[in-house]
């Protein structure tokens, strides 16, 4: 009986571990935006692994352990790859390390001569060269299929256009890794921060959401590189080895990792391991490992893949750093919507190359389930080697005059109480004039996605606010060349800048405006369906709350929040101030449409990824309309957790559904 307890408790945790990892792999391959670190994500992996071997019959016919990245996005044409995609697997300590070198050996019959190259941290690419000339550019998708990023990979600086040679190959198949140099990701969250967009968390995130944009315009705007690393074909170069390959395309014109270094021994491979930990934060871009590869291509084919690594290359992964310090303190920051959140004050500690102070906790929740107590001694590590996060507290250091935190019940910027709806995850502060949601609402407005007016960041909106040039979004298009000189290190020419930025906003079409206003639920879609319905602002604002209902797209939720906003006495003034600043409110953009246009969705439960308002969003700005209820006329339905009766009527009615990881890949990601 024990036993069979044992198998169900193992098959239990093999489904889980199964759904947990899928979620991550999309999340890192597919929409660039992973939540947890890479050690995490090992840790997880590993444990997959060792389960499926001690309990074969319960592992999964498709386990992330036979697998290789996540599906093609539906936003890219497909491209099927000559040959498979593979992913590697990870070694973390000398002993693994042992261990792999053994299995090649045995497998060969002898000691091969090896390659090692830093492990850059990017985004996957297939590269193909066609008489010389770039002709395909591809992601990895799930290692058989990718997506076609051929004019986006044509922006990549360091990458020609045609290999430097005078007799190319017919073709030239290479695969290399998408990154951004520390000191360009530096300065683009520098840029965009002053134009008051939203700045990248690492240099991953960027280089990946760059190269997978649809509009090239914006991947050219980012300054990517690449380093390739793996050669599929080249027809009449006859490279024997993968050191030749190297040099040989670096003859050509293409970039090689210039740190590659060739390892006769295994023991030449580990000092060189050894080395680039050692250098790891002096390099001039992120890494997580060292791939130690066989350096010949004869034996490479030979030694063959499993269905989801090469048999002769290994990455050597590096521990994410960390460091122990003190958790002084948990203090709460308010955002553009009042929401609270808990962020940790820590000693400061130079961990990942960087001295770290402070640390997001996420929510109070999470502070309760890591067990965080002010005054622990706590471990730092930068997540991804770039974003702060406490791992948990030293439990032996405990002394007993650590205290637990307590979420306030007031609003630490404006005292306000705060408050918590059944539907909503986290408190709240319900005070419209508190310093924190102003200086967020501003930010917001002057963002690319509303009012797009450039130079105008949170520290300036700051600044403006400090200095009682401004209270709200309305008093930006009042500002005078005199008042912005009053602003320390703004010269004129950056008050020229701006200035011009604020008067190209006058004339932003009315679907512009009603996002920057910030009103609650309204996103993109359901501001371009009031915008085309009323055609100017006043005229929503005058609508009753059945004539805002009947508006073809927005629903009861929507309606009532657009109603609410417009017979708010602030709302009247910012419009009024908006009105006498020359900012037009009737301005009309044409219609135009987007890959899910004539989708209608219907979402029910909880989403893990982004909020339900923020999921309607998504959705409409790829054209797709979301109503409250499921009808015939309903294209899919998106379940989270705990869903309603919503999911029983949809699946009554043969309507299709959606789980969180397609959802995700349909809308390509939460901005």
């Amino acid at each position: 009986m024990r036993g069979a307890k044992s198998e169900e408790a193992a098959k239990r945790r093999i489904d889980e571990l199964v759904r947990e990892i899928r979620r991550h792999d999309h999340l890192y391959h597919s929409l660039d935006q992973p939540e947890i670190s890479d050690d995490e994500y090992d840790r997880l992996f590993r444990e997959l692994k060792a389960l499926e071997a001690a309990h074969p019959e319960a592992r999964h016919a498709d386990s992330p352990t036979q697998k290789v990245g996540a599906r093609a996005s539906e936003l890219f044409a497909p491209v099927r790859h000559s040959s498979r995609l593979l992913s590697l697997d990870n070694v973390f300590d000398d002993a693994s390390l042992d261990d792999w070198f053994d299995r090649v050996r045995r497998g060969l019959g002898r000691e091969p001569t090896l390659v090692c190259e830093p492990k850059i941290d990017g985004l996957s690419l297939a590269v193909v060269y066609e008489h010389g000339r770039l002709s395909r550019g591809a992601t990895r998708g799930d290692g058989e299929v990718g997506e076609d990023v051929t004019q986006n990979v044509l922006t990549l600086r360091s990458l020609p256009h045609r290999l430097r040679t005078t007799s190319p190959p017919a073709w030239l198949e290479v695969r290399g890794e998408v990154f951004l140099f520390k000191r360009d990701f530096r300065e683009l969250n520098e840029r965009l921060d002053e134009a008051g967009k939203p700045t990248f968390a690492n240099p991953r995130n960027a280089a990946a959401g760059a190269l997978r944009q649809k509009d090239a315009n914006i991947t050219r705007e980012r300054p990517l590189d690449i380093y390739l690393h793996g050669l599929v074909k080249a027809d009449g170069l006859g490279f024997k080895t993968y050191s030749e390959a190297l040099a040989g395309l670096a003859e050509l014109g293409l970039p090689v990792h210039p740190r590659a270094k060739r390892a006769q021994t295994l023991d030449e491979a580990k000092a060189f391991v050894r080395q680039i930990q050692a250098e790891r934060h002096d390099l001039d871009h992120e890494i997580d490992g060292v791939v130690i590869k066989v350096d010949d291509l004869g034996a490479q084919q030979e030694l063959g893949a499993t269905a989801k690594a090469p048999r002769w290359a290994v990455a050597f992964k590096l521990p994410s750093e960390q460091r122990t310090t003190t958790l002084r303190d948990i203090m709460v920051s308010i955002g553009r919507t009042g929401a609270a959140t808990p962020f940790a004050m820590l000693e400061p500690v130079f961990v990942g190359g960087v001295t770290v102070s402070t640390a997001t906790l996420h929510n109070e929740h999470e502070v309760a389930r890591k067990d965080l107590r002010i005054g622990d001694t706590v471990i730092v590590q930068r997540a991804g080697d770039v974003i702060p996060e406490v791992v948990g507290p030293v439990l032996e250091r405990r002394t007993g005059h650590e205290h637990v935190f307590v979420m306030p019940d007031d609003c630490p910027v404006c005292g306000a109480r705060l408050e918590r709806h059944e539907d909503d995850a986290v408190r709240r502060c319900p005070n419209l004039s508190c310093p924190a949601q102003t200086l967020g609402s501003i930010f917001h407005f002057c963002s690319r996605g509303a009012m797009n007016i450039e130079h105008l960041g949170e520290v300036r909106a700051q600044q403006l606010l400090d200095r009682k040039l401004i209270e709200d979004a309305g008093d930006i298009f009042h500002l005078t060349a005199a008042a912005l000189a009053t602003l320390p290190q703004f010269k004129e020419k950056s008050i020229d800048n701006l200035l011009k930025a604020i008067d190209g906003a006058r004339d932003r079409p009315l679907d512009k405006l009603l996002v920057g206003l910030g009103v609650r639920h309204v996103g993109p879609s359901a501001a371009q369906a009031l915008a085309r319905h009323f055609g100017s602002l006043d005229k929503i604002a005058e609508a009753s709350l059945d004539e805002l209902a009947s508006v073809e797209g927005l629903g009861d939720v929507i309606a009532e929040a657009v109603h609410v906003y417009f017979r708010r006495e602030s709302s009247e003034r910012l419009i009024d101030k908006l009105r006498r600043g020359g900012v037009k409110l009737d301005v009309v953009a044409k219609r135009s449409g987007g890959p899910l246009t004539g989708k209608t969705f219907v979402i029910t439960g909880t989403l893990s990824s982004m909020s339900r308002e923020k999921a309607q969003e998504r959705l409409e700005a790829l054209g797709g309309k979301v109503t409250s209820s499921v009808s015939k006329s309903t294209s899919y339905v998106v379940v989270g957790a705990e869903p309603g009766s919503k999911l029983e009527k949809a699946q009554k009615a043969g309507v299709a559904i959606l789980d969180e990881a397609g959802f995700l890949e349909l809308v390509g990601g939460n901005e």
